[in-house]
């Protein structure tokens, strides 16, 4: 298929970006970036909350409506959870497949690198899977056998994997980003949009929210309730950039509450903040080993994956971390200092050079 680009050489890309939670937005932000550095014309693609994140990095890029997976958690059962809604998923899958076949036809698209949109591929273009979770874990094995042989049926739709994670034992994502055999696949290194700098003042504490509701909404409402018993100065975030506009909240002398904020001005907070309270989402722990924060994790409840990375690095002695169900932010408070955080694994030129390589094969 000859370049549509505009460009000599370059190539016309839809980066497609699921919208369960912000973190596959966020992680897309540097990746974009390094794309439009390298010349190449990029579309984006994405709904909800995601695509208003999308928006607020990016406002002069195109960016098409990508039908929504509507992912929603009605228990702390994973499985119920998605076994109920798999009919919907299943639909978005088939619906944004043949958007993508419109899509092709009206930018003249090249390729397409969809972040976790299973239905994203196409054989008249380049198609590229995004995504560190190559192995669902799962605590029942013959269930976990299956689902993981269904996940690997739908990436090998694509031409290629790639996986934003290091190649080697230190993996961040643990069991997660094994590769799997039979499938093409790169390591692209840490995808983080944030930066590590100078405070402009010092923040006890700081709080950024994210991911399917009602959990989102129930731990909001856990953490004010505890800050303003404890008196302890927070500020939260609430994950919300359709609500940008909104103006910021002072609930009490203690607690502050932010709709959204641009990557900029996030960046700016986190470096302000002594402490973060975040989910165990891989986005945030990318987030947090460029940053080199303590921080308290808080896995959404029956997401096996934030479970697991949760576990991992509580274990290893790293985050301290607690369930929902039982958080309770004056003893995570006093925890917090037997626990580090990540230091320094692999140097920021390293992993730009992981992205630009990744780019520059296109």
């Amino acid at each position: 298929m000859k370049t549509s680009s505009s460009i000599p050489g370059k190539k016309r890309i839809l980066v497609a970006v699921l919208d369960w939670g912000l973190g596959h937005a966020a992680r897309c932000v540097p990746l974009v970036e390094s794309l439009l550095q390298e010349g190449h014309e990029v579309i984006l693609g994405a709904n909800g909350r995601a695509a208003h994140l999308l928006e607020m990095e990016f406002p002069n890029l195109l960016l098409e409506n990508l039908p929504s997976y509507r992912i929603r958690y009605f228990s702390n059962n994973m499985f119920f959870n998605i076994g109920i809604q798999s009919p919907k998923i299943i639909s978005a899958a088939w619906r944004e497949y043949r958007k993508l076949a419109q899509l092709i036809e009206k930018h003249q698209l090249d390729i397409v690198i969809s972040d976790n949109r299973f239905g994203c591929f196409n054989t008249t273009i380049k198609s590229i899977f995004l995504s560190h979770q190559l192995w669902i874990k799962i605590p029942f094995r013959p269930l976990e056998i299956i689902v993981n042989r269904i996940n690997h049926w739908v990436i090998k739709q694509f031409d290629e994997c790639w996986i934003p994670d290091w190649s080697d034992e230190n993996r961040l994502a643990g069991e997660l980003s094994r590769p799997i055999v039979g499938i093409p696949h790169r390591y692209l290194g840490i995808l983080s949009r944030m930066k590590k700098g100078p405070p402009l003042q010092k923040r006890p504490l700081v709080a950024i929210l994210s991911g399917p509701e009602p959990k989102r909404t129930e731990l909001e409402r856990l953490l004010i309730q505890q800050a303003q018993q404890l008196n302890k100065e927070i500020v939260i975030v609430q994950g919300k950039p359709e609500a940008k506009e909104k103006p910021i909240k002072r609930l009490s002398d203690s607690v502050q509450l932010i709709p959204a904020l641009s990557g900029v001005e996030l960046n700016q907070l986190v470096n302000e903040a002594s402490v973060l309270i975040c989910r165990s989402g891989y986005s945030s722990l990318m987030d947090l080993v460029q940053m080199q924060k303590q921080a308290i994790l808080i896995p959404t409840p029956g997401q096996t994956e934030q479970e697991y990375l949760a576990q991992k690095y509580s274990s290893e002695g790293l985050f301290f971390s607690q369930p929902q169900s039982s958080f309770q932010l004056e003893q995570a408070l006093n925890a917090i200092g037997n626990y580090p955080g990540f230091g320094a694994k692999h140097s920021t030129l390293e992993q730009e050079a992981l992205i630009q390589e990744a780019v520059a094969s296109l």
